[in-house]
């Protein structure tokens, strides 16, 4: 299973949970699977969905699930540390982790690697720290949220994007459709 393949997976899951998506294709295929104004699309800052989801969950209680990638997830790994010493029982980060930069071509990543990420959030001090197989990802995202414990999975999948669309959506009418569903 690729990482489209995973998001289709979740989506009857996540369809009514505040969703901040990881820059760039995760984003874009998100956006293409099932468009919700309950979903945030970062279209720059690569490596701050997790940072972005997470000070969301902490300015609110509703549950908020960011989705990041290995490749991003790599490129802050301070905010595992935050996430970590501040703990919030609403907040799951998913990491889909197919070793490779997938939007900019793929090229592989350390986590594809030596580098385990489910070993990393564990040194950084986060209590429940699930790694799975892509087919089990929906699985741990359902039981977390059942759960109401904050929950970093760490989804092990096969690297490969999907063509879609970009997104044509203005950012600010992205931000200001997600602000109304999070007030809602």
């Amino acid at each position: 299973m690729i990482r489209n393949d995973v998001l289709k997976t979740l989506l009857p899951i996540i369809r009514d949970e505040l969703v901040v998506c990881n820059i760039g294709a995760p984003s874009q295929e998100l956006h293409a699977l099932d468009d919700q104004p309950t979903n945030f699309y970062m279209l720059g800052t690569m490596g701050l969905s997790s940072s972005i989801g997470f000070g969301l969950a902490l300015a609110q209680d509703k549950p908020v699930i960011s989705i990041d990638g290995d490749g991003s997830i790599l490129t802050n790994m301070a905010t595992l540390s935050t996430i970590a010493n501040n703990p919030r029982d609403n907040f799951i980060l998913l990491i889909i982790d197919n070793g490779s930069y997938g939007s900019t071509g793929d090229q592989p990543t350390y986590a594809g690697r030596k580098t385990s990420l489910a070993a990393v959030a564990t040194a950084c001090g986060c209590d429940h720290v699930v790694e799975v197989d892509a087919a089990q990802t929906a699985a741990a995202v359902k039981a977390a949220l059942e759960a109401r414990k904050m929950t970093i999975i760490v989804s092990k999948c096969d690297s490969g994007n999907v063509q879609v669309p970009v997104i044509d959506r203005n950012p600010i009418v992205i931000r200001e459709r997600f602000m109304e569903a999070v007030e809602a």
